[in-house]
Formats: C-alpha cells, sequence, structure tokens
C-alpha cells in the first residue's frame, strides 16, 4: 500500500521535519480520508464559543433553561461543530491551502450534546486547475462528522484553492 502523504521529510542526515497535506496534484476524485483523531466536547468548549461570537441563545450556555427543552440538557452550538470538523480535516486536505473559497450544503442532521466524540471523514468531490493561478489548483471536498455511536450530526462541502507540488511555502529556503 502506497503511502500519499509522507510523513517526514528528509532535511539532512538523521534530520527531518514533519510535513502535512496534500498538493493538488495528490487529489483524487472518490478518494475518502478519514480523520483523526477524533474530539470529545466539553461544556467549556460550548460555552467559550457561545461567548466568543456572542450567540445568546440560552440552550447553549445555560442548563437550567436547558432542562426545559425537548434536549433537557445543553446543545452544542452547530457553528463550533462545523468549525471542529473543519479543523479536523486540516492536516489531510487542507494543511496546503492557499484560501478556503467556501462552505456549501452545511447540514446539522443531529443534535450535538457535551461529552459527544465527534469523528470526520471527507470525501474528494471534484478538482480543476485554477485558471488564473497557474500555480494552483480547486479542489471541492464533502466532510461528515459521525459522534460515537455512529450517528452523523453534521455534513458540508468545502472549496478550496491548494497549492501545487513545488510551488507552497514549504519549498522556501529555511522552513
Amino acid at each position: 500500500m502506497e503511502t500519499l502523504i509522507p510523513a517526514y521529510r528528509e532535511l539532512g542526515k538523521k534530520r527531518y521535519r514533519e510535513t502535512a497535506g496534500l498538493y493538488y496534484e495528490d487529489f483524487e476524485v472518490g478518494d475518502v480520508f478519514e480523520h483523526r483523531p477524533g474530539r470529545t466536547i466539553t461544556d467549556v468548549d460550548n460555552i467559550w464559543m457561545t461567548l466568543l461570537t456572542m450567540n445568546v441563545q440560552q440552550v447553549h450556555f445555560d442548563a437550567a433553561y436547558a432542562a426545559q427543552t425537548e434536549w433537557k440538557k445543553m446543545l452544542v452550538d452547530s457553528t463550533f461543530t462545523l468549525a471542529l470538523l473543519t479543523g479536523m480535516s486540516v492536516r489531510t486536505v487542507s494543511a496546503k491551502v492557499v484560501a478556503n473559497l467556501g462552505w456549501d450544503k452545511v447540514k446539522a442532521t443531529h443534535p450535538v450534546f457535551p461529552g459527544d466524540t465527534l469523528y470526520a471523514e471527507s470525501k474528494v468531490l471534484s478538482k480543476r486547475e485554477s485558471k488564473s493561478r497557474p500555480t494552483q489548483g480547486i479542489v471541492t471536498v464533502s466532510t461528515r462528522g459521525v459522534n460515537q455511536d455512529g450517528a452523523e450530526v453534521m455534513s458540508f462541502e468545502r472549496t478550496m484553492l491548494i497549492y501545487k507540488r513545488d510551488h507552497s511555502p514549504e519549498g522556501a529556503a529555511g522552513y
């Protein structure tokens, strides 16, 4: 089995640097990447996110209020779930990103609660050369997140501008 992503780049005798991510040329439509490790969400994660974003929906930070809802406990802010699943995919699908171009078709498909552990996977949907940037390409992936029970909690598509091999800052002297 061939490895797409070398974990280390040799810099010299007995000296290596960690690497991450795929270059544009490495993406193949239909490939699926399981992102690990998973991440268990805490009450603090959820409360900080609501405070940082000024989200005043009480179900995210007021346990007494949340106990009166159909959920009977606090819900995790869905923007935190989106950010977490995106972050989980970075090591593979966007470590060589120039820019994120957009998130589309975002669907929150199952409630997420503090204490849930999430895992993510991304499938390559499409890729094409950039018309205006010959050293880069455009890649779209579909990412889905599942909880510890295997229930899908969110899905979305993300489109990114990705460096081509030999054109990223990693090739710069001293990096």
